[in-house]
């Protein structure tokens, strides 16, 4: 097996694996024995009535499957603790190394990052300002090796729930008709406009609340370690990105000149502004499921998933929308071509509705009135991370009519 020489705190594939033990002895295999015992009660409860107490099938048939599920726990919890062990050694390859690693650990971040920081797990997701699969050091000297083009207008890329920032590079749609491929949002601006794109990956498994305060310190040190003087700010969130946005710009700040100041954007992109009906629907399954014996170890499950994704069931309150001299620009994708669609109202983008997405609050009123709204007909809640219609709006929204690279003394 290979070793390697990453950073002690850098999580390697077979701390994953150990993860994936430890979750399949607590949720999966809990599940089955579980249900395996409510339903086995069921049917021997028959016999048992009959007999007047707990037939000798019934007794032999709860101690072989005791003894089973018992014996798969141990193996597991040993097994979880031997990868752990051997991925402190160092034994296998950094998970963060390839696009596939760092997926699955933003994922499991999504699904249970509240959890993983509060273990203390190295899996645990830090708030960063990422380039080619890497953090980018927030300081003077870090940020002008990663950034020698430095310009004084920033664009902030903000992914969404179980996303990295390699979501950005995704496909464009409309998909060209030589099968190439259009490059990102952050390079289409960078070439036309002169922005500075800043891609950011954070933990999305943890409150929105928390994940604002994370973003707005690290933007409060990007400004301050910035190669030239910042001057303009844009802040791009695709789904929970967007709510991240707001948490981040409703963070009270202890300055004279917070970040906060700076900018004059803010784009979400199928962003759940009053919640999505996915975490709607997961709530209301779980408590049908506790209705019924055999259903309830599946529910408790779903019960585990993240602050973050409970924070998607209502959005985020609409006082948390004004941000001083910022204009919003809401985009919204629907599968159906007109947004007055019953699928819009009931599907939109196969995970936000339509009118959550502009921010549309019961009696038509508006969470961001005088916002500008794009509706993206035909398309995916995916496609909107790079779309042809999506750019030409942003380009738009956010022409400049020049940039300045002069360095900070």
């Amino acid at each position: 097996m290979s070793t390697r020489t990453a950073p002690e705190s850098e999580a390697g594939v077979l701390e994953a694996a150990a993860l994936a033990a430890e979750h399949l002895d607590l949720l999966v295999l809990g599940a089955v024995r579980d249900i395996h015992g409510s339903v086995s009660s069921r049917v021997h409860g028959v016999l048992d009535k009959v007999v007047g107490g707990p037939t000798v099938p019934h007794r032999v048939h709860d101690g072989i499957a005791s003894g089973i599920y018992a014996g798969i726990g141990l193996g597991l919890r040993a097994s979880a603790k031997a990868l752990r062990r051997a991925d402190r050694l160092g034994l296998g390859p950094a998970i963060e190394d390839g696009a596939r690693g760092r997926f699955v650990v933003s994922a499991v971040n999504g699904l249970i990052g509240d959890k993983l920081v509060a273990d203390g797990s190295p899996l645990a997701i830090e708030i960063g300002v990422r380039q080619r699969g890497r953090d980018v050091p927030l300081t003077r000297a870090g940020l002008g090796h990663a950034y020698p083009q430095a310009s004084d207008a920033i664009v902030v890329f903000l992914h969404g729930l179980c996303e990295t920032e390699d979501y950005w590079d995704r496909q464009s749609r409309p998909r060209p008709a030589d099968g190439t491929t259009a490059a990102s949002y952050g390079v289409r601006l960078a070439a036309d406009e002169g922005w500075s794109p800043v891609f950011v990956r954070a933990n999305t498994g943890v409150s929105l609340a928390e994940a604002g305060v994370a973003l707005s310190s690290l933007l409060t040190r990007l400004v301050a370690s910035w190669p030239t003087e910042v001057r303009r700010i844009a802040l791009v969130g695709h789904s929970m990105g967007g709510l991240m946005a707001r948490a981040a710009c409703a963070v009270t700040l202890d300055s004279d000149a917070p970040w906060t100041d700076l900018v004059t954007d803010i784009v979400t992109l199928g962003a759940p502004h009053t919640g999505s009906p996915v975490e709607r629907s997961i709530a209301r399954g779980i408590r049908v499921a506790a209705r019924a014996p055999e259903l309830m170890p599946l529910a408790r499950i779903f019960e585990q998933r993240s602050v973050g994704v409970l924070d998607l069931h209502d959005g985020m309150p609409e006082d948390v929308a004004a941000v001083p001299n910022a204009r919003y620009h809401l985009v919204a994708a629907t599968l159906s071509r007109s947004p007055k669609h019953p699928v819009a109202a009931t599907v939109g983008d196969l995970l936000v509705q339509y009118r959550s997405a502009v921010g549309l609050l019961p009696g038509d009123v508006e969470m961001f009135p005088g916002a500008d709204v794009l509706h993206v007909p035909g398309a995916g809640h995916f496609d909107l991370l790079n779309h042809d219609d999506v750019y030409a709006a942003l380009r738009g929204w956010l022409a400049r009519t020049g940039s300045t690279t002069t360095p900070r003394s």
